[in-house]
């Protein structure tokens, strides 16, 4: 069973910054595409980030240039370095892996709150 370990979410003001990071259990973690999402109470889960086992970064309109996906192979973790943000960032944040030619998000976090206040 994989497992992916969240952390770095907290409460933060308008404008400041926050990085979030993923540790997951999974042998591999280098050939798996990743990604960050993002949930309010009583709306769907929406992608924020995603990354590619060849790196290549894909954002939500809403995050470009203010938020920054990139992985770490030899440490098996995905982060998301958010910058400038904003009250409507407010979210549990997952990030999320999928299995090579999975076609799907196979395996989620357990999400951590990000919180910003005006």
């Amino acid at each position: 069973q994989v497992r992916l370990v969240e952390s770095g979410g907290g409460l933060v003001q308008t404008g400041g910054s926050l990085t979030l990071s993923c540790v997951a259990s999974e042998s591999h973690f280098s050939i798996s595409d990743l990604g960050w999402y993002r949930q309010v109470p009583g709306k769907q889960r929406d992608l924020v980030a995603r990354i590619t086992s060849s790196h290549t970064p894909l954002y939500a309109d809403s995050v470009k240039g203010r938020f920054t996906i990139s992985r770490d192979n030899a440490k098996n973790t995905l982060y998301l370095q958010m910058n400038s943000l904003k009250p409507e960032d407010t979210a549990v944040y997952y990030c999320a892996l999928s299995k090579v030619g999975s076609g799907t998000w196979d395996y989620w976090g357990q999400g951590t709150q990000v919180t910003v206040s005006s």
